[in-house]
Protein backbone atom coordinates (compact mmCIF):
# COMPACT_ATOMS: atom_id res chain seq x y z
CA UNK A 1 0.00 0.00 0.00
CA UNK A 2 1.29 3.45 -0.86
CA UNK A 3 2.30 5.78 1.89
CA UNK A 4 0.06 8.85 2.20
CA UNK A 5 3.12 11.09 1.82
CA UNK A 6 3.89 9.49 -1.59
CA UNK A 7 0.38 10.23 -2.85
CA UNK A 8 0.62 13.87 -1.83
CA UNK A 9 4.04 14.16 -3.47
CA UNK A 10 2.66 12.72 -6.73
CA UNK A 11 -0.26 15.16 -6.66
CA UNK A 12 2.07 18.08 -6.02
CA UNK A 13 4.20 17.09 -9.05
CA UNK A 14 1.98 15.37 -11.63
CA UNK A 15 4.82 15.53 -14.16
CA UNK A 16 7.87 13.73 -12.78
CA UNK A 17 9.74 14.65 -16.01
CA UNK A 18 9.50 18.35 -15.16
CA UNK A 19 12.79 20.04 -14.49
CA UNK A 20 13.77 21.39 -11.10
CA UNK A 21 12.99 24.90 -12.34
CA UNK A 22 9.42 23.88 -13.23
CA UNK A 23 10.18 23.47 -16.94
CA UNK A 24 8.07 20.84 -18.65
CA UNK A 25 10.24 18.22 -20.35
CA UNK A 26 7.44 16.04 -21.73
CA UNK A 27 7.19 15.79 -25.53
CA UNK A 28 4.29 17.90 -26.80
CA UNK A 29 2.92 18.50 -30.29
CA UNK A 30 -0.38 19.90 -31.47
CA UNK A 31 -2.27 22.36 -33.63
CA UNK A 32 -2.41 25.83 -32.04
CA UNK A 33 -4.73 27.40 -34.63
CA UNK A 34 -5.74 26.93 -38.25
CA UNK A 35 -6.79 29.32 -40.99
CA UNK A 36 -7.29 29.99 -44.68
CA UNK A 37 -4.15 31.77 -45.86
CA UNK A 38 -5.13 32.04 -49.53
CA UNK A 39 -8.20 31.04 -51.50
CA UNK A 40 -8.85 31.55 -55.18
CA UNK A 41 -12.00 30.37 -56.95
CA UNK A 42 -12.44 30.82 -60.68
CA UNK A 43 -15.48 30.09 -62.81
CA UNK A 44 -13.89 31.11 -66.15
CA UNK A 45 -16.59 29.93 -68.56
CA UNK A 46 -19.73 30.98 -66.69
CA UNK A 47 -22.52 31.14 -67.59
CA UNK A 48 -21.90 28.76 -70.53
CA UNK A 49 -20.33 26.12 -68.24
CA UNK A 50 -23.68 25.70 -66.43
CA UNK A 51 -25.17 24.32 -69.66
CA UNK A 52 -22.46 21.73 -70.28
CA UNK A 53 -23.68 18.16 -69.82
CA UNK A 54 -20.29 16.43 -69.92
CA UNK A 55 -18.98 15.24 -66.55
CA UNK A 56 -15.81 17.20 -65.77
CA UNK A 57 -12.48 15.48 -65.15
CA UNK A 58 -11.12 16.51 -61.77
CA UNK A 59 -7.39 17.14 -61.38
CA UNK A 60 -6.53 17.31 -57.68
CA UNK A 61 -3.02 18.21 -56.50
CA UNK A 62 -1.59 18.50 -52.98
CA UNK A 63 1.58 20.06 -51.67
CA UNK A 64 2.69 20.28 -48.05
CA UNK A 65 5.09 22.92 -46.79
CA UNK A 66 6.42 24.04 -43.44
CA UNK A 67 7.73 27.45 -42.40
CA UNK A 68 9.39 27.85 -39.01
CA UNK A 69 7.83 30.74 -37.07
CA UNK A 70 9.83 30.32 -33.85
CA UNK A 71 11.78 27.61 -32.03
CA UNK A 72 8.57 25.83 -30.99
CA UNK A 73 6.04 26.97 -33.63
CA UNK A 74 5.89 26.02 -37.31
CA UNK A 75 3.31 27.02 -39.90
CA UNK A 76 2.24 23.93 -41.86
CA UNK A 77 0.71 24.71 -45.27
CA UNK A 78 -1.64 22.32 -47.01
CA UNK A 79 -1.88 23.56 -50.61
CA UNK A 80 -4.70 22.12 -52.68
CA UNK A 81 -5.28 22.85 -56.38
CA UNK A 82 -8.44 21.61 -58.06
CA UNK A 83 -9.18 21.90 -61.78
CA UNK A 84 -12.48 20.65 -63.21
CA UNK A 85 -12.11 20.35 -66.99
CA UNK A 86 -14.32 19.14 -69.81
CA UNK A 87 -13.66 18.98 -73.56
CA UNK A 88 -15.37 22.39 -73.76
CA UNK A 89 -13.04 24.04 -71.25
CA UNK A 90 -12.50 24.56 -67.54
CA UNK A 91 -15.62 24.44 -65.40
CA UNK A 92 -13.89 25.74 -62.27
CA UNK A 93 -10.52 26.14 -60.62
CA UNK A 94 -9.88 26.29 -56.88
CA UNK A 95 -6.56 27.05 -55.24
CA UNK A 96 -6.43 26.84 -51.46
CA UNK A 97 -3.59 27.33 -48.99
CA UNK A 98 -4.92 26.09 -45.65
CA UNK A 99 -2.53 26.50 -42.72
CA UNK A 100 -2.12 25.43 -39.17
CA UNK A 101 0.28 26.73 -36.57
CA UNK A 102 1.88 23.66 -35.03
CA UNK A 103 3.51 23.78 -31.63
CA UNK A 104 6.23 21.22 -30.95
CA UNK A 105 8.31 20.98 -27.80
CA UNK A 106 10.78 18.33 -26.60
CA UNK A 107 10.26 16.10 -29.65
CA UNK A 108 13.21 14.57 -31.56
CA UNK A 109 13.74 16.15 -35.01
CA UNK A 110 12.78 13.01 -36.97
CA UNK A 111 9.49 12.66 -35.07
CA UNK A 112 8.80 16.40 -35.35
CA UNK A 113 9.30 16.18 -39.12
CA UNK A 114 6.87 13.25 -39.32
CA UNK A 115 4.31 15.20 -37.28
CA UNK A 116 4.58 18.28 -39.50
CA UNK A 117 4.45 16.43 -42.83
CA UNK A 118 2.09 13.55 -42.03
CA UNK A 119 0.03 14.08 -38.89
CA UNK A 120 -0.57 17.85 -39.11
CA UNK A 121 -1.85 17.63 -42.72
CA UNK A 122 -4.11 14.75 -41.64
CA UNK A 123 -5.57 16.97 -38.92
CA UNK A 124 -5.95 19.98 -41.24
CA UNK A 125 -7.39 18.12 -44.24
CA UNK A 126 -11.05 17.77 -43.12
CA UNK A 127 -11.27 21.54 -42.68
CA UNK A 128 -9.57 22.25 -46.02
CA UNK A 129 -11.92 19.74 -47.66
CA UNK A 130 -14.94 21.63 -46.25
CA UNK A 131 -13.59 24.98 -47.51
CA UNK A 132 -13.16 23.54 -51.01
CA UNK A 133 -16.61 21.92 -51.03
CA UNK A 134 -18.18 25.22 -50.00
CA UNK A 135 -16.16 27.20 -52.57
CA UNK A 136 -17.19 24.89 -55.41
CA UNK A 137 -20.83 25.06 -54.30
CA UNK A 138 -20.68 28.87 -54.13
CA UNK A 139 -19.26 28.86 -57.68
CA UNK A 140 -22.54 27.25 -58.77
CA UNK A 141 -21.54 23.58 -59.00
CA UNK A 142 -22.18 20.46 -56.96
CA UNK A 143 -19.85 20.48 -53.91
CA UNK A 144 -16.64 18.58 -54.52
CA UNK A 145 -16.50 15.74 -52.01
CA UNK A 146 -12.86 14.70 -51.75
CA UNK A 147 -12.02 11.29 -50.37
CA UNK A 148 -9.85 11.13 -47.25
CA UNK A 149 -6.09 11.15 -47.91
CA UNK A 150 -3.66 8.82 -46.14
CA UNK A 151 -0.99 11.40 -45.36
CA UNK A 152 0.86 8.98 -43.07
CA UNK A 153 1.06 6.41 -45.88
CA UNK A 154 2.23 9.05 -48.36
CA UNK A 155 4.89 10.21 -45.90
CA UNK A 156 6.19 6.65 -45.42
CA UNK A 157 6.22 6.11 -49.22
CA UNK A 158 8.19 9.31 -49.74
CA UNK A 159 10.62 8.38 -46.96
CA UNK A 160 11.18 4.92 -48.49
CA UNK A 161 11.68 6.41 -51.96
CA UNK A 162 14.23 8.88 -50.59
CA UNK A 163 16.11 6.10 -48.79
CA UNK A 164 16.13 3.96 -51.94
CA UNK A 165 17.38 6.90 -53.99
CA UNK A 166 20.14 7.62 -51.46
CA UNK A 167 21.04 3.92 -51.34
CA UNK A 168 21.32 3.77 -55.14
CA UNK A 169 23.48 6.89 -55.11
CA UNK A 170 25.69 5.42 -52.38
CA UNK A 171 24.58 8.12 -49.94
CA UNK A 172 25.34 8.13 -46.27
CA UNK A 173 22.76 7.98 -43.53
CA UNK A 174 19.20 8.41 -44.90
CA UNK A 175 17.47 11.58 -43.82
CA UNK A 176 13.81 12.44 -43.48
CA UNK A 177 12.13 13.64 -46.69
CA UNK A 178 12.16 17.32 -47.48
CA UNK A 179 9.21 19.71 -47.34
CA UNK A 180 6.76 18.47 -49.98
CA UNK A 181 4.42 15.51 -49.91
Amino acid sequence: MADEGDILTDLDNPNPAAGGNGADNLPTAGIITQYVKDLSVENPNAPASFQWTEQPQIDLQFNIGANKVSDEVTEVELKVNVTAKTSQGNSYLVELVYCGLVGIRNVPEEQAHAFMFAEAPRLLFPFARAVIADAVREAGFQPLMMDPIDFNGLYVQQLQAKRAQEGAAGGATPAAPEGNA
